[in-house]
């Protein structure tokens, strides 16, 4: 920061190799300015995306769990379209894709009819 304003590196990703790095000098309220641009509004949370479902590696993760774990390759997509045909009841209702199941949950309980007004009541008299 000097008297012609604040001067600071910064990376331009349309630029590769050394010449990415370049440095900007700013008038102070100008600097201020885009600062505050990455400043989130209160409340706000910045999420990030990283880890084993990051973009650039996601296929690759998967690819690799899936060795590990053993499980086989997927299924070829005009199998799954054949199963969709076959059984409409298997399509999306939103977009017409075939849906796959994973999983068919047991219920927990039995549902039970409401009591009827003829039971007796739980309460003695006194």
């Amino acid at each position: 920061m000097d008297a012609a304003g604040i001067t600071f590196r910064h990376k331009d990703h349309r630029r590769e190799g050394a010449d990415c790095y370049q440095t900007m000098t700013l008038e102070p309220a100008e600097f201020i300015r885009r600062f505050l641009l990455h400043v989130l509004p209160g409340g706000f949370h910045r999420i990030r995306h990283y880890g084993l479902f990051a973009r650039t590696v996601r296929r690759d993760n998967i690819a690799r769990a899936r060795h590990l774990l053993g499980v086989p390759q997927a299924v070829a997509g005009d199998v799954v379209e054949d199963a969709a045909a076959a059984e409409p009841w298997r399509c999306c209702p939103c977009c017409g894709g075939a849906m796959i199941i994973v999983e068919i949950l047991a219920r927990a309980f039995q549902s039970r009819a409401p009591p009827t007004a003829a039971a007796p009541s739980a309460r003695a008299s006194p």
